[in-house]
């Protein structure tokens, strides 16, 4: 029996992450592998499947594959122990369970967010100039950016932009802005809050200042993140001596993420303060 709430309180903690965090639903999440073994292989994109001229006596020459392979070490760990006490596991009331399942999911995805930005901030490839964007120009370097991606083979549909709150303060004020309310109802819920020369735009209070980024132009092909679950969610009795009639919500999550091909995530960076 103990299986089943595990496997529903691991998934309503995700559940709770994904709405909390931005960029795990923007990263690549495809591998082959067990994350859980310390590593899993991702594909790569590096070309695109060769196309020739068939020949009918001599056939057509075999190509080698399109998609290489790169490891993706799983190296990374959060957990969850929060102590409930008074409360032994069995008579935990549901409401206090619900409470602390949604804590912990909202704390995860606050955590990954920092890490992921930090990762693209750190990896990604700085644009170029510093300068203070304007409501004149914000949108001008924007879809300058997006063209600058495109050359990369990075097709519209797959990039995603996210922005700082003081950039998306500014591309307010942007009469070129498109703003979410403009793209409808369903847009706004999935966390869209505009959009760009086709890409979807997103408003990242997580973006640290330190990292002196006004925005970050990224993909779900390059960007990746791979997370399962060491030990699922559970709510569990605390035998350590010290605690008495007290229980836990314990979790363990491992992951890994990577930028396979930096030069694909690009960052507007701000002068350093």
């Amino acid at each position: 029996m103990a299986h089943t709430p595990q496997e529903r309180y691991s998934n309503l903690v995700l559940a709770k992450l994904r709405a909390t965090s931005i960029f795990a639903g923007l990263f690549n999440t495809r591998y082959e592998g067990t994350p859980t073994a310390g590593a899993v292989k991702i594909p790569v994109r590096d070309t695109e499947v060769a196309v020739g001229d068939y020949n009918k006596s001599k056939g057509g020459t075999l190509s080698e594959g399109s998609t290489a392979y790169k490891t993706l070490p799983i190296d990374k760990d959060k957990y969850v122990n929060e102590l409930i006490d008074g409360f032994d596991a069995e008579s935990v009331p549901d409401n206090l369970v619900a409470d602390r399942l949604d804590s912990a999911g909202y704390s995860m995805g606050v955590s990954l967010d920092s890490e992921l930005v930090n990762l693209c901030a750190t990896t990604g490839t700085a644009l170029s100039g510093t300068a203070a964007l304007t409501k004149s120009n914000i949108y001008e370097d924007i879809v300058d950016a997006v063209q600058t991606a495109k050359k990369k083979h990075i097709n519209v549909n797959e990039m995603w932009l996210a922005v700082t709150n003081d950039t998306y303060a500014t591309l307010l004020k942007s009469d070129q802005f498109i703003h979410a309310s403009q793209l409808g109802d369903s847009v706004i819920q999935s966390g869209v809050v505009g959009r760009i020369a086709g890409v979807n735009v997103y408003e990242s209070d997580n973006i640290d200042d330190k990292l002196n980024v006004q925005y970050i132009l990224g993909n779900n092909v390059f960007c990746h993140y791979v997370a399962e679950w060491m030990v699922p969610v559970a709510i569990n009795d605390l035998k350590d001596g010290a605690h008495i009639g007290a229980s836990a919500v314990q979790g363990r999550q491992c992951y890994g993420d990577m930028i396979s091909r930096p030069e694909t995530v690009l960052v507007k960076k701000k002068a350093s303060a």
